[in-house]
């Protein structure tokens, strides 16, 4: 706002990552997973509202994961987490619609970012773990960041302006199986 006077986009896309048993997951970690996947975009979005009001409408997309769609198998709290990522977007988009705000999310299946990187430490072979985890892929690999950030910024632009409430799967076809 003090640089440009007004906020026309926002895109929520910070969110962590954590692979275990409901069993094992330890309340701070459950604290922190949902500070971070869910109640920072929240938030994010309930002090963005008013500059986007003040500009006359603007878009918001949230990443969210195909696990906020489909359930992943060790991963409760991130499933529960990106889920609710997943249904505040389309509530938000109901609520912000009549203000010119469309909001809209994306559900990246696995992408070759950091986070990823993260997560094949400590993996005995990365490069096979790595080939089990595109095989579950119908188009047989994984995302690379750009091809999620077209999808993104397709949903900021004028392009989609009448795509609101929409969850766009970005995931190689993963979840149509």
């Amino acid at each position: 706002m003090a640089k440009f006077g007004r906020l026309d986009i926002v895109i929520n896309s910070a969110g962590i990552y954590m692979e275990k048993a409901i069993g094992d997951v330890e309340e701070d970690e459950f604290d922190q997973m949902m500070a971070i996947n869910i109640k920072g975009t929240y938030f994010i979005c309930k002090y963005a509202l008013p500059y986007l009001r003040q500009a006359g409408g603007g878009a918001i997309v949230n990443v969210s994961s195909d696990a906020g769609i489909n359930g992943n198998c060790l991963c409760t709290t991130y499933c529960a987490s990106k889920g609710a990522v997943t249904t505040f977007t389309k509530a938000l988009a109901l609520e912000s619609i009549h203000y010119g705000i469309r909001v809209n999310c994306v559900c990246p299946g696995d992408v070759d970012t950091p986070m990823l990187q993260e997560q094949l430490t400590g993996v005995e072979n990365p490069q096979e773990y790595l080939r089990d985890m595109a095989s579950v892929y119908p188009i047989g690999r994984i995302a690379q960041p750009q091809e999620i950030a077209n999808v993104i910024c397709f949903l900021a632009s004028d392009g989609a302006s009448f795509v609101n409430g929409a969850v766009w799967t970005v995931d190689g076809g993963l979840t149509a199986c």
